[in-house]
């Protein structure tokens, strides 16, 4: 993986067409901010969406196997949807090549299987607060392991700088009116760290696998197969959902589009440039999360104080910071 733009043999044949100017349309600034606002957007909304599935499914707080069996329903339907999608462009069902299997899987293995599973556990363990502090780290990890473990980018103090910053907004709109639990244990938040290291793996993988299959592709199957292994696991360890009537079918549709589309398109991005680039606006999640939960569950004393517009201020000062750093080889179009 190279941190140079995807030729037209790498892009693989689905995506051949015209890839110097899909290259350039997804390298233009305005292109990468609009379509990472609308992946942050969708991700932010599903936090109050979880929680209000719970409530109409009748998930307990601690019922891991009910979670997880939610998880991989959502999941499942959100592959369905873009293999769907993707087959009537191609007006052909879209499957991976024979030589990318492997990385589908291994794919599914990071982001939906490994991660959520870990993530669920981790929840049911550890402090609230200290779960979103770790999962709010994300975005460093992403650079870290993009530039010490894929060596695709370099790690530099502009970098570093922007990320501290985003941090520290995200610490912002957790603490206030919160008491921290220092206590760590390995199956809270070391779950939680695992989930969020396989996510940050997750991300330089995907720029890898993109290379020789079309983002379409890669994410419609991993999130299939990842969905149907976590529905079978939460269902084998006793996870059941309650009759929610049409309410819990629109809300499961909208939560396996929210997966759908933004993985997607995130994905995409990912594609034509550094992980850096795309990763920091990662920050946005946890805040649009705290805005919609105020909007949608009445939660808005934490979203709208002094707190909460100077971690906005924070996270995107953050963004600007490492968004502006130049890549070797990478043009950024306006």
């Amino acid at each position: 993986m190279q941190e140079k733009q995807t030729t037209a043999a790498a892009a693989g044949p689905r995506e051949m067409s015209g890839p110097a100017g899909q290259r350039g349309f997804w390298c233009r600034t305005p292109v990468i901010i609009g379509f990472t606002f609308i992946s942050c957007f969708l991700w932010g909304s599903a936090f109050p969406s979880i929680k209000i599935g719970y409530e109409l499914f009748a998930v307990g707080s601690a019922d891991t196997a009910s979670q997880i069996l939610f998880a991989g329903i959502r999941f499942t339907i959100a592959g369905l949807m873009v293999i769907l999608i993707g087959s009537v462009q191609e007006k052909k069902v879209i499957t991976p090549h024979r030589a990318t299997w492997g990385s589908v899987l291994f794919l599914s293995l990071l982001q939906t299987i490994g991660q959520y599973f870990f993530f669920y556990i981790g929840l049911a363990h550890a402090s609230g607060v200290s779960s979103a502090i770790l999962v709010g780290a994300n975005t460093f990890f992403c650079i870290l392991v993009a530039a010490f473990v894929f060596h695709t980018e370099k790690m530099t103090v502009a970098k570093t700088v922007g990320c501290l910053n985003g941090f520290l907004g995200i610490l912002l709109i957790q603490l206030p009116g919160k008491t921290f639990d220092f206590h760590v244990s390995l199956a809270g938040e070391g779950a939680v760290l695992a989930s969020t290291l396989m996510s940050a793996f997750s991300s330089s993988y995907v720029k890898r696998a993109a290379k020789k299959e079309s983002a379409m592709t890669l994410s419609g199957w991993q999130f299939l197969m990842g969905g149907l292994v976590l529905a079978a696991g939460g269902f084998a360890a006793g996870g059941k959902l309650a009759n929610a009537g049409w309410k819990g079918g629109v809300l499961l549709l909208y939560m396996s589009f929210i997966s759908a589309a933004a993985y997607t398109l995130w994905s995409i991005l990912l594609k034509y440039n550094p992980v850096s680039r795309i990763a920091v606006f990662g920050f946005i999640n946890p805040i649009i999360g705290v805005i919609l939960s105020a909007v949608l569950l009445g939660e808005s004393g934490q979203a709208f104080s002094l707190t909460g517009m100077a971690a906005l201020v924070l996270v995107c000062i953050g963004i600007i910071v490492v968004y502006r750093v130049k890549e070797p080889g990478v043009g950024r179009k306006k």
